[in-house]
């Protein structure tokens, strides 16, 4: 846990920097410094408005919106240099920068609210693997998984037919005896294999060999090196961790409705991201394309979403989305966050997080989809599949054991929400009250009732 006095200090250099980027401005522009403050905000609002008529636009328009995107911009920095204030400008960033990152790192959660419990577990007598040589550009071959595995023990099945079924695998394999289930592939596959194994109550390990590893890095597995994910046959330890369900499918990272799943369903994806995505999205953001839904999220309604992800537990809100890393997968939670962009105003209030302008966050333990469609696309843990409506998340609490190498790299500590009331506070000396919402006190749960945006 960080002390308080280090986060008291934390907070001061945090104030001290911006305090700094001011003068700074002050002293080497002058009077100028509130018109150069202006025309940066103006080039950022510009070039977000315009993006988003990049996207919604086609023919013409859309080429107009990208010249403008990229000539804001350029203009502001060209007069930045004819003035010669661009050194300025990039050295009041610099400390700007800097004064968020001592503020984040002020306000960061204690360690007890996001590190994973464990204990120490029996090294496993049977352990088998199901590993796909193609996941990942064919990581199993690279980092000679299957030798490992087999060198310490472990029975290994290569997914090297197509159409396995990978979950009679992994029945086959406990009616033989296993006491331990694992996976060398993409998320989809470690999902379905996790499924087993909770319904069993037997550990199951995760080898980051997959493209992406949303999990092992949720997991703090080290995703560079995926053998190392089998130090924990020899030294492990054992958490408790959730399982997400969808219609009874399993889920171990997200399920998401809307313009994504409507574009990775599109047969040309495959062939062709960009043009498909660019080609989709107009009438994705304008609602001439894709299912109308309708999320119920514990008595929450949003109606409408362009854009909806559910996942197993929640993740960061420290960012524009709130979708980076899950600091938890223990809390028995259902992760909401749903988008509803409808015009360039609204795609410049996500700059601040504007939650009645196209963002909502929420948590739950149960999310109901509906739709005036039989069946919609939803992507899970990145695979498109079509679901009959309503669709059903749920969450599992505690279902899955999950066995991890006593030594790896761990999770990278949340970083803090910026709110003044908690940072003045450690500047002054005091412990921190947090504001609604803040990161260093369990959020208030979400007022119960329909919301609709």
């Amino acid at each position: 846990m960080d002390s308080l006095r280090a986060r008291q200090w934390w907070a001061r250099a945090s104030l001290a920097l911006a305090v700094l980027a001011a003068v700074v401005l002050l002293a080497f522009a002058g009077r100028r410094s509130f018109w150069l403050l202006i025309l940066t905000a103006a080039a950022v609002v510009v070039l977000l408005g315009a993006g988003f008529w990049f996207l919604q636009q086609r023919g013409v328009l859309r080429w107009l919106a990208l010249a403008l995107a990229v000539a804001a911009p350029l203009a502001v920095l060209v007069l930045f240099v004819v003035k010669g204030l661009l050194w300025v400008d990039i050295l009041a960033a610099a400390l700007l920068a800097a004064a968020v990152w001592a503020a984040r790192t002020a306000l960061r959660p204690d360690r007890a609210s996001w590190e994973l419990p464990v204990v120490d577990a029996p090294a496993p007598a049977r352990p088998f693997f199901v590993m796909n040589p193609r996941s990942g550009g064919g990581k199993v071959a690279r980092f000679g998984l299957q030798q490992r595995a087999e060198a310490l023990g472990a029975e290994v099945a290569l997914l090297d037919q197509p159409h396995t079924d990978v979950q009679q695998l992994a029945r086959d394999a406990l009616a033989r005896g296993a006491d331990l289930l694992g996976v060398a592939g993409g998320d989809g596959t470690q999902a379905l294999v996790a499924q087993i194994a909770a319904e069993h109550d037997v550990p199951f390990l995760v080898i980051s060999a997959g493209t992406r590893n949303h999990f092992a890095l949720d997991l703090g597995l080290d995703r560079e090196d995926p053998s190392r994910c089998l130090d924990a046959l020899r030294d492990g330890v054992e958490a408790r961790i959730d399982l997400g369900e969808i219609n009874g499918r399993p889920f171990v990272n997200n399920a998401s409705f809307g313009a994504y799943a409507e574009i990775v369903d599109n047969p040309a994806y495959r062939n062709d991201k960009r043009g498909t995505t660019l080609d989709t999205l107009p009438d994705l953001l304008s609602g001439r394309r894709g299912a109308h839904l309708v999320a119920e999220a514990d008595g929450l309604v949003i109606d409408a979403p362009q854009a909806l992800l559910v996942s197993n537990n929640p993740y960061e809100a420290t960012d524009l989305a709130g979708m980076g890393r899950r600091a938890r997968l223990d809390r028995g939670r259902l992760g909401v966050v749903a988008v509803q962009v409808a015009s360039a105003r609204q795609a410049v209030g996500l700059l601040h997080g504007a939650t009645q302008r196209g963002l909502l966050r929420a948590e739950a333990q149960e999310v109901l989809v509906r739709s005036d469609e039989a069946a919609v696309p939803v992507g899970i843990d990145g695979e498109s599949v079509q679901l009959d409506t309503p669709v059903r998340c749920t969450v599992r609490a505690g279902a899955l054991r999950v066995r991890l190498p006593r030594e790896r790299p761990g999770v990278r500590p949340p970083q803090g929400r910026l709110e003044w009331a908690p940072l003045r506070a450690l500047a002054l000396g005091r412990p921190p009250i947090p504001e609604a919402g803040s990161g260093l006190k369990q959020k208030a749960p979400m007022p119960r009732g329909p919301v609709r945006h």
